[in-house]
């Protein structure tokens, strides 16, 4: 196997005696399986490393300066993976065994992090519908807080948590009016607002504004460096002096702490530095595949093209009879006649995401040639679905 350094995996297949057929790999899973850039590989190879426990490792204090300064907090700490900093970050906001924090009821840290709040940090959560477009209703966001602290019946609400962008909701950008509202709500009430941005760079880009103008409508923040800006690992938590020296704390209590956490350092620095230009290749490039999807003849498929603002796709088949384990299943392999069709096999792994939803992500790696690569292979599964269904009746 082989692969160039920009674009999607190339493989090769054998189409008879003497006969090879190249196959094409497109890969829409997520941002992490992106390759790592020769500059990330060079920046790791050459970063200077310490012993980081004791905070003298200079490489992860200059990612940590540069982060708290690009996103206007006091201070900044790297830890291992996003979800870490989500738990983190819940715990040095919840302190008191009756903390209760208001989060999404579509949000990756109520679905997706094994309910590790009350796992892990003992702290009870209740939900807020998530809307279309990534958003809270006010009024119902602010009748979930709980008014009668100290009544002994109740939780104490300290918590808002917000997700920019939305994952299940197809990359949604939260409005900056949203935020500033939340922030407006939460101060009324003495709760802090808390920022699941692992893709917030995402949102910066799509909204033309610094990472900042967004952030600063929550007290503390997340940005993974190993999504869109294509970093080996690990995620910045940013916020206030006192939230960060907690969350040092509970990053070693959790197991998070890395002896020499140099050459992950220079990696994410760099990817802030040099990498949040190209999101809108990104975006660009969804936008371009979510409107083929739109096109498609025969309609297979139902997409809102007006929803996809960054790098992710999020759309379901209008056939009851495909499933999208199947669909997915058809894009990942190479069909009969797809070689004399298409002049090369194309294989494009993407997975079912949440209830029928199918999700398609953009990234380091997938040009806008590897682009036209998936939308051809979709129009292929399609019309041989229809096809094989046609013979069938």
């Amino acid at each position: 196997m082989g692969r160039s350094s920009v674009q999607g995996y190339c493989t090769t297949m054998k189409t008879g005696p003497g006969g090879v057929a190249r196959t094409r790999v497109v890969d829409l899973r997520s941002e992490v399986v992106a390759k790592l850039a020769p500059a990330i590989r060079k920046a790791m190879l050459e970063a200077e490393v310490e012993y980081d426990l004791m905070g003298e490792d200079p490489t992860a204090r200059e990612l940590q300066e540069f982060a708290a300064d690009m996103f206007q907090m006091e201070a900044a700490l790297f830890v291992p993976s996003g979800t870490m900093a989500n738990l983190i970050a819940v715990m040095a906001h919840c302190r008191e065994r009756d903390s209760e924090i208001i989060v999404g009821d579509l949000s990756h840290m109520h679905l997706f992090a094994q309910g590790g709040t009350a796992q892990l940090a003992s702290v009870h959560s209740t939900t807020a519908t998530t809307l279309p477009d990534g958003t809270f209703d006010l009024e119902q966001l602010e009748s979930k807080i709980h008014h009668r602290y100290p009544n002994p019946h109740y939780p104490r609400s300290r918590l808002i948590c917000v997700e920019n962008t939305h994952n299940i909701r197809g990359g949604r950008v939260l409005p900056l009016t949203f935020l500033r509202e939340v922030r407006a709500l939460a101060d009324t009430y003495g709760l802090s607002v808390y920022m699941d941005g692992a893709r917030v760079m995402n949102a910066a880009v799509a909204q033309g504004v610094p990472a900042s103008s967004i952030t600063q409508h929550a007290h503390a923040v997340s940005v993974c460096l190993s999504k869109g800006l294509g970093a080996t690992a690990g995620t910045i938590l940013a916020g206030p002096r006192d939230f960060i020296s907690r969350a040092v704390r509970c990053r070693q209590a959790l197991g998070g702490e890395v002896m020499k956490t140099g050459m992950l350092a220079a990696a994410g620095k760099l990817c802030l530095l040099e990498m949040t230009g190209r999101l809108e290749e990104d975006h660009r490039n969804a936008k371009t595949f979510a409107q083929a999807l739109d096109d498609c003849d025969p309609p297979l498929f139902a997409v809102d093209t007006a929803a996809v603002e960054t790098n992710i796709v999020c759309f379901s088949l209008r056939e009851p009879s495909l499933s999208p384990f199947e669909f997915c299943t058809r894009m990942g392999q190479v069909g009969a006649g797809e070689v004399a069709a298409l002049g090369q096999g194309i294989q494009v792994h993407m997975f079912p995401y949440h209830r029928n939803i199918i999700r398609a992500v953009w990234h380091l790696g997938i040009s806008s040639e590897d682009t036209q690569l998936a939308i051809q292979k979709m129009q292929f599964v399609a019309s041989q679905y229809l096809r094989d269904k046609l013979r069938a009746q």
